[in-house]
């Protein structure tokens, strides 16, 4: 694996356009492993120059449907991805099992494709991101939660979700797409730049 340190071709994604908003669920408590994640230091979404013009469009493209995009993690620092890999093999620590994985054994974590030893996002042109409503501010009901791991998070999912939430995937999935960004069949909410500038380096410097 090629590890790389150097930040300068990154920039702050959630200052990009005014109707971009970010809720780093990575550097709080507030995921799946219940506390802050190694390489968060501040709440910051961050991507590489080339994915955030990209996402930009996005927004763009959004904002004219009535839609704002809501950004859970952009950059993810490897350090953060070795953070995840060590609490899927302890056992003992499901103390956010029923939040985020209710139906799906721990140990399956890895064959199911929702947590692995390297991530897209360590290459700095991946985000994880959902809708929220121009005009009342509110979140856009996508069917299932950021990070919960089941079917039902399956960008494809039909039968565990409304015609109507699976409608609200869609608007996000097509602008996303219109954009230059490839989806992910296991999550709704994950979307990677197809040209992405750096596609064989991964970055470890902390998101400060």
């Amino acid at each position: 694996m090629n590890l790389s340190f150097d930040r300068s071709g990154f920039v702050d994604a959630g200052s990009i356009t005014g109707n971009i908003r970010t809720d780093i669920r990575y550097y709080s408590g507030n995921n799946f492993v219940g506390q802050r994640i190694d390489g968060y230091r501040s709440p910051l979404a961050l991507l590489t120059e080339e994915a955030a013009k990209q996402l930009k469009n996005a927004a763009d493209c959004l904002k004219e449907k009535g839609f704002g995009l809501v950004i859970f993690d952009a950059y993810r620092p490897q350090k953060a991805v070795d953070c995840f890999v060590r609490w899927a093999k302890d056992e003992n620590d499901n103390k956010k099992k029923m939040l985020y994985y209710p139906d799906v054994d721990k140990s399956e974590l890895f064959s199911l494709g929702f947590i692995s030893a390297h991530s897209s996002h360590s290459r700095g042109s991946t985000v994880d991101l959902s809708l929220y409503d121009l005009e009342s501010g509110k979140d856009v009901d996508m069917g299932s939660g950021f990070d919960f791991f089941g079917e039902i998070s399956h960008s494809d999912c039909k039968s565990l979700i409304t015609d109507k939430q699976f409608e609200n995937r869609q608007i996000l999935r097509k602008a996303m797409t219109e954009a230059g960004f490839l989806p992910l069949q296991e999550e709704w909410w994950h979307f990677t730049l197809e040209n992405e500038p750096y596609p064989d380096m991964y970055f470890d410097f902390d998101i400060i």
